[in-house]
């Protein structure tokens, strides 16, 4: 982590933060964050992303911690020579809109599946987007006030399931350095209930289409919802008492979107998943969560046993691991 060198790289640019696409609260919480940092040394930005904003959690973000961040469509005025840096997520990752700007710089928590070069690059298997974004207040010193340092808080806490997933050290000490900080009022607005009415739907459906393969469990919502609720779907499977992995699918017109969860080391989520959907759709992420995509064209190619094609590469993929972790 090198701050300085990103301040340099980026003054004298028209500047974009952005997130991957249908920003989650970590990503939401790490472009405020960076926002705030870049403008306390002299770096005017503008957050953007590409999608919607449609959870809940992240809808309130905007009321409590008062941002702004601009959907693609609304910014008229990039061009490839404004820079870009992204947070929570990589170039040519199937969750990021490639938009006409330069990246510039990354920074992420993620595992890296497709080389890119930046000017510069902070990649760091973290718990949350949102840790690596305090360490850069605490290491330079510049001041942070509480909205920033709540925010941030609340990115990491829902990014790392309330610290039981993902964590790291610098998570625990970045959670030290931001506490005596927060606004525990904002705190307390942003741990009421995330869940709507109509996210039950989602729910329901994947109880309905639930398939248990040993230990690994399956459910398919046949019908379009945001990426934030297929997680959250996905994590309820998991807490299934004979469930160890599960792989939760949503029908989209475009494709399907995939949210995996793994409880166990050698069953790492994002390995398998990009192994799983190898030559028929993308996808990546931790050992313990990662997300996936397979376009229209293929789910069409494999009919209506395209259920059983996509569970089956799974079940495939994590029986191999079984036994090598056997051995």
């Amino acid at each position: 982590m090198d701050w300085k060198k990103l301040v340099e790289i980026l003054k004298g640019h028209k500047v974009y933060i952005q997130t991957h696409n249908y920003p989650d609260p970590d990503a939401m919480a790490s472009g405020l964050g960076l926002q705030v940092f870049l403008k306390q040394h002299g770096v005017e930005s503008t957050m953007c992303y590409d999608g919607k904003i449609e959870k809940l959690s992240t809808k309130r973000m905007l009321d409590v911690f008062q941002f702004e961040i601009y959907n693609i469509e609304d910014i008229l005025d990039m061009s490839a020579t404004d820079y870009i840096v992204t947070v929570d997520a990589q170039k040519f990752n199937a969750n990021i809109t490639d938009f006409i700007g330069n990246e510039v710089a990354c920074i992420d928590h993620h595992p890296t599946f497709i080389q890119c070069e930046y000017q510069y690059k902070d990649i760091r298997l973290v718990g949350a987007c949102a840790t690596l974004v305090a360490q850069y207040f605490k290491e330079s010193g510049t001041p942070i006030d509480s909205n920033t340092a709540t925010a941030l808080l609340y990115g990491m806490k829902i990014d790392t399931d309330s610290w039981s997933r993902g964590v790291t050290l610098l998570d625990i000490q970045m959670f030290e350095y931001l506490f005596p900080y927060i606004d525990e009022e904002k705190m307390k607005l942003m741990n009421k209930s995330s869940m709507e009415l109509k996210d039950l739907r989602a729910y329901g459906a994947a109880i309905q289409n639930i398939r248990l393969y040993d230990n690994i469990g399956f459910a398919e919502i046949p019908f379009n919802c945001p990426d934030a609720l297929v997680g959250m779907v996905s994590d309820f499977i998991l807490d299934l008492d004979v469930v160890e992995f599960a792989v939760v699918y949503a029908k989209r017109e475009d494709g399907l979107k995939f949210s995996i969860r793994s409880e166990l080391k050698y069953l790492n989520a994002g390995e398998i998943t990009a192994k799983a959907l190898n030559g028929i759709g993308t996808g990546g992420g931790h050992a313990a969560m990662a997300g996936g995509f397979v376009p229209i064209e293929m789910v069409e190619k494999f009919g209506y046993l395209y259920d059983d094609e996509i569970q089956q590469r799974f079940v495939t993929v994590c029986k191999e691991r079984e036994r090598e972790n056997n051995k």
